[in-house]
């Protein structure tokens, strides 16, 4: 015959704090259960409860709803309080159910953000002047890396999508139809960056990519070249600023001696290598612009290996300002465009329309170009 019986039990852990009760079936009332004890302790002993937003409110001498205004609307709460939660929520170690806080009010108070990589300055400069934007109006931002594929960045969407995101920052403006459908189908707000596009996803801040590279070719034209090159990594935005480039020498009339694609992203190495393959074209005066200043560096340290003298003999521009533009020798030319403005300017935008409020669809940030000894 089987017994059902009750065994209150409590744990062998060093605080002894967790007690409960199980039910155990055995062929006999009679028999002592002190032996399987262990075993049934090891497997329904439980863990501490999480803090609640109760325990919260209540260390903090707040009500529950000023802890989720705190967490999900700051701007209705006064600053001392909100200090006074903040340090709650430190002292202990809340963690906020934030997707379940999100069924209700649908909002994560979370922004995702794509980009190709944080390994090229101009891509972290974007990104930190966006997350600083955001986390100063209650928002954190979940960062991921797409590199250089259209696949990657679909799937990225579709498992960021997934997390429930209030807006998406993304990179560039080109999309896959499938990952167009995704966004469209999510309806939240999506900025996309560092691009120009005559039908955005949505939103959008960037620059004219063919306009740098037109722009780089009649700064050197302007200097009396009549011989030019390219180097540039396979991503879409860096060979459309090769085009740009080498459509308006060859408008002009001029020649483009060597046009190298270089698969990206593109490193110091790449540009070492694409100069050295190009060396037999540098008989006579030639000027190169490269796609990004990694090539640049790349062929400006090659090009002293081989005794060709810069600008002399080659002149270099890149694209990005970065630190090492200025400290290689000789400091290389450069295109600046304003990381830190685009990421501020598509944090607006996503908090405008987070606020309910519409305002420009597009914007363009200027860049120019910075004049070095490479030139």
């Amino acid at each position: 015959m089987h017994t059902v019986r009750t065994v209150a039990y409590r744990s062998r852990g060093a605080d002894e704090r967790y007690a409960g009760a199980i039910r155990i079936t055995t062929e006999d009332a009679s028999l002592p259960i002190q032996a399987p004890m262990p075993r049934v302790q090891a497997r329904f002993a439980t863990k501490p409860g999480a803090v609640k937003i109760t325990d919260v409110a209540i260390a903090a001498g707040v009500a529950p709803m000023t802890v989720s205004r705190v967490l999900n609307t700051p701007e209705r709460v006064s600053a001392e309080t909100a200090i006074r939660v903040r340090e709650a929520i430190a002292r202990l170690g809340y963690v906020p159910n934030m997707i379940a806080g999100g069924l209700s009010s649908r909002r994560s108070r979370m922004v995702a953000a794509i980009v190709p990589t944080i390994a090229h300055p101009m891509f972290s400069e974007v990104i930190q002047n966006f997350t600083a934007k955001m986390r100063a109006a209650g928002y954190q931002v979940m960062l991921s890396l797409s590199g250089y594929g259209e696949a990657n960045e679909e799937e990225l969407v579709r498992a960021l999508l997934g997390r429930r995101p209030d807006g998406l920052l993304l990179t560039g403006a080109e999309r896959t139809p499938a990952a167009r459908r995704l966004l469209a189908d999510s309806g939240i707000p999506v900025v996309e960056i560092w691009d120009v596009a005559d039908q955005p996803t949505d939103m959008l801040v960037g620059f004219d990519h063919a306009d740098v590279g037109a722009t780089v070719a009649a700064y050197f034209i302007a200097r009396g070249h009549d011989r030019f090159a390219a180097f540039a990594a396979n991503d879409s935005r860096a060979l459309t600023r090769r085009q740009g480039f080498t459509d308006a020498v060859r408008r002009a009339g001029l020649t483009v001696v060597a046009d190298t694609v270089i698969p990206a992203p593109s490193t110091i190495t790449s540009g070492r290598q694409a100069l050295r393959a190009m060396l037999p074209a540098l008989d006579r005066r030639t000027a190169l612009f490269c796609s990004s200043d990694m090539l640049a560096f790349g062929a400006i340290v090659e090009a002293a290996l081989h005794g060709i003298a810069v600008p002399d003999r080659l002149a270099v521009c890149g694209f990005g300002n970065f630190e090492l533009s200025q400290t290689v020798e000789p400091p290389f030319t450069t295109v600046n465009v304003e990381g830190g403005l685009i990421g501020r300017n598509a944090a607006d935008f996503l908090l405008a329309r987070f606020a309910g409020q519409g305002g420009a669809q597009q914007v363009r940030v200027p860049f120019k170009i910075v004049e070095r000894a490479s030139t």
